[in-house]
């Protein structure tokens, strides 16, 4: 059975598939490689990273069974088409979740504490001159609320170190457990007593620029926004506005509106903003686990028995 995985892998990347299951032979193709549509031409499954998995795309693949994503979102999938074409789609919850949560608590320090601003300035050779301004810009997680929109594995996984450093939780998500760490509020008081708000929730329409120019206008001064989930979940000119003006300290993105982000983004001038290239997820530990899941759904497949973590 052949499998194409749609991504520039890394070397690693490309080591954890090899010997990933017995009869699967995978093709790696760049997402910007004229080679997709002749390999996938006659490939059983796609393996879907980050490049939009279009209606063309399936229609050019009149073998394909599978959409295998490698983490958790299948927002870039045409789901409504693979449905039509009869191809099922598959994602891998919990995989990734260690990883993201560390990068998003990493982010909240990196903006807290200056870390960029700080690292440039002592490669410079100007170690004992900081600005004073920069230093006045610093601060701690501790004694300071952390809210989470969204209260899924990764943010349960935060919620015990944010304690742990002295910090203290507010979560919305209705679906969470009555005794998931944290206090329970509504958006308003989410948004309005967050120090530092990170950002958990799938895209969906109700979710599409749910932080807007009204809900940043309720969040502190010297609020903190993390974004390790989808960047359609923030207007990124209210977002802009509200770091350039003062009114937030900054933000630790990881995700952008339009991917891959244009070097030309307005975000990517303020000092405030830390940016990652949308690999929260990314790690060698995430990959083994991910390619556990892949191997055993291709032997499912292959089986003709139950997908794990079947979405169509």
């Amino acid at each position: 059975m052949k499998a194409v995985l749609h991504y520039g892998a890394s070397p690693g990347f490309r080591a954890s598939l090899a010997g990933l299951a017995d009869g699967l032979d995978i093709v790696v193709v760049d997402e910007e490689s004229p080679d997709f549509a002749r390999e996938i031409a006659d490939a059983e499954i796609l393996l879907h990273v980050l490049k939009p998995v279009t209606r063309a795309m399936i229609e050019g693949a009149p073998q394909l069974r599978l959409i295998q994503k490698i983490g958790v979102g299948v927002n870039t999938i045409d789901l409504d088409a693979a449905r039509s074409r009869g191809v099922a789609v598959a994602n891998m919850p919990g995989t990734n979740s260690q990883a993201v949560a560390e990068l998003a608590l990493g982010l909240m320090l990196s903006v807290l504490r200056r870390i960029p601003a700080l690292d440039a300035m002592t490669k410079g050779g100007r170690q004992w001159s900081p600005e004073p301004a920069l230093i006045d810009s610093c601060g701690e997680i501790c004694g300071r609320t952390v809210g989470f929109l969204g209260f899924g594995e990764v943010p349960r996984r935060l919620a015990g170190a944010i304690e742990a450093l002295g910090g203290s939780v507010l979560r919305h998500d209705p679906a969470a457990a009555p005794d998931a760490p944290g206090r329970a509020v509504d958006l308003d008081t989410l948004f309005g007593e967050s120090d530092i708000l990170s950002l958990h929730v799938p895209l969906t329409d109700a979710t599409r620029h749910i932080v807007d120019a009204a809900r940043l206008g309720r969040m502190r001064p010297g609020a903190v926004l993390i974004n390790t989930a989808r960047g359609e979940l923030v207007d990124e000119k209210a977002l802009y506005d509200a770091i350039a003006e003062g009114r937030l300290r900054g933000a630790g993105l990881d995700v952008f509106e339009a991917e891959p982000v244009r070097a030309d983004n307005p975000l990517l001038t303020l000092p405030g903003i830390v940016a990652t290239p949308h690999l929260a997820w990314l790690t060698p530990e995430t990959l083994a686990r991910s390619m556990a899941v892949a191997g055993e759904n291709y032997r499912r497949l292959a089986a003709g028995e139950p997908l794990l973590h079947q979405v169509v």
